[in-house]
């Protein structure tokens, strides 16, 4: 029988009445395929860990707001008692948030957080027992004020991740990414979940779970020692808000939340003037949806330049995708066509808030982060409160579907700061520049 020449064919043989084929062809293996941006970052030892614990104990705050006002609301019978025990508490963090970060910072997140949520809680119950037993007005005050010792679980994690990925400028921003992306989350279904508790089990409900959540939470986030940056005692920075390229951020963040703030007052009134209040809260969940979904998205993806040059691109795109509501109400009148266009709206936010969180941990000085990540995020508190203001006095003096002008006209101030305060002119923002690349 004539033999094949070529390792390539395969040799046929006879052996009693059964035919076999024989090949010879080298094997090769199936090469597994490169492992996806979010898959490694999540390899690094001890990251599940505190991620999980960061991300129960982020959930309550989206909760907390919406129990108060359903909680004081609806055993008080006044809407406006309930707003102005919630602005309270909103104004109580932006002091005494800047101030726990500094701690937090100086003396470890295991040793801060944890005594700082304790106390948080036990305002939030205080506030639950003060309502429940009819105590006066002022005690409500008092107790939703004490909960502003609620450690920025979000800020945390991120300083973990700055510690643990020093140096690789793309698995940061995907971790910037996801962390936005979770944020996203949480504030869309914190709401829907507290509303629930509320109405479903009694008033008390929502407040009563998310406290438990909070302080599970960081306690699960905190007993993850091995992935906690270092505390630095004695930080030879100077304090982020005097940072350079600080404060026009902050700019950047009072206005971004004054889109937030606005849009989530609009988008209820609107609703409730269609006759589906009940449905805002699903409208509002498509914003974050989006949001969130381009979060994920933005953090797979190799950012093709420095943060610096992408915020304006970023803020931009928030700007002119915050018309199709406005769009979307004035031609329509449609609350599903507006559901639509919120959905695309909020696509730009992600995108927008992780470019600004990177620029302002490459303007925090060392041994700071959880300092200047709590000081943006008191901006976009400050923002949202403003916003909220606005978008109120718009709806009721002119009309609901004139507020979605609001937004944008906060968007387009915060692509205006940035274009006036961030844009390169020189030495000491190409050095901003080579920060935020490593």
């Amino acid at each position: 029988m004539p033999q094949p020449t070529s390792r390539d064919t395969p040799l046929f043989t006879v052996t009693a009445d059964t035919l076999v084929a024989v090949d010879f062809r080298p094997r090769v293996r199936d090469v597994p395929r490169p492992a996806g941006p979010y898959r490694r970052l999540f390899a690094l030892p001890g990251t599940r860990a505190f991620t999980a614990g960061n991300l129960i104990a982020r959930l309550p705050m989206g909760m907390f707001g919406v129990s108060a006002v359903v909680m004081i609301a609806g055993t008080r019978g006044s809407y406006a008692l309930a707003g102005a025990v919630t602005a309270t508490g909103l104004a109580a963090t932006a002091v005494v948030a800047p101030w726990t970060a500094r701690l937090v910072d100086r003396h470890g997140q295991a040793r801060i957080a944890l005594p700082a949520t304790v106390f948080a809680v036990l305002g939030s119950l205080a506030l639950l027992l003060c309502v429940r037993h009819g105590a006066p007005d002022w005690t409500l005050f008092a107790c939703y004020a004490a909960t502003a010792t609620t450690p920025n679980t979000g800020g945390m994690s991120r300083a973990r991740w700055a510690h643990l990925l020093k140096g690789d400028r793309e698995a940061l921003h995907t971790a910037n990414s996801f962390e936005q992306a979770a944020d996203e989350l949480c504030f869309m279904l914190g709401p829907v979940l507290a509303a629930f508790l509320c109405t479903a089990l009694f008033p008390e409900a929502g407040t009563l779970v998310a406290a438990v959540l909070l302080l599970t939470g960081v306690a699960v986030f905190t007993a993850q020692r091995s992935t906690e940056p270092p505390a630095v005692r004695r930080s030879t920075g100077r304090a982020p808000f005097r940072a350079p390229g600080m404060r026009p951020l902050l700019g950047v963040c009072l206005a971004t939340g004054a889109v937030f703030g606005s849009m989530e007052v609009v988008t209820i009134a609107f609703a409730d003037a269609q006759g589906h209040r009940a449905a805002s809260g699903a409208v509002l969940g498509l914003q974050a949806a989006g949001s969130c979904a381009a979060g994920l998205l933005y953090g797979a993806v190799r950012p093709a330049g420095s943060a610096r040059s992408l915020l304006p691109w970023c803020l931009t795109a928030m700007a002119a995708l915050m018309t199709l509501p406005l769009l979307a109400a004035g031609l329509t009148g449609s609350l599903w066509v507006l559901a639509g266009a919120l959905l695309v709206a909020g696509m730009a936010t992600a995108p927008t808030m992780v470019t600004t969180m990177t620029l302002v941990q490459a303007s925090t000085p060392g041994g700071r982060l959880n300092e200047g990540m709590t000081l943006a995020v008191t901006g976009l508190l400050g923002g949202i409160a403003g916003g909220s203001a606005a978008g109120g006095w718009i709806v009721e003096h002119v009309s609901a579907t004139a507020g979605f002008g609001v937004p944008v006209a906060a968007a387009a101030a915060a692509l205006l700061v940035a274009l006036c305060t961030l844009a390169p002119r020189g030495s000491s923002n190409r050095s901003t520049d080579s920060r935020s690349s490593h």
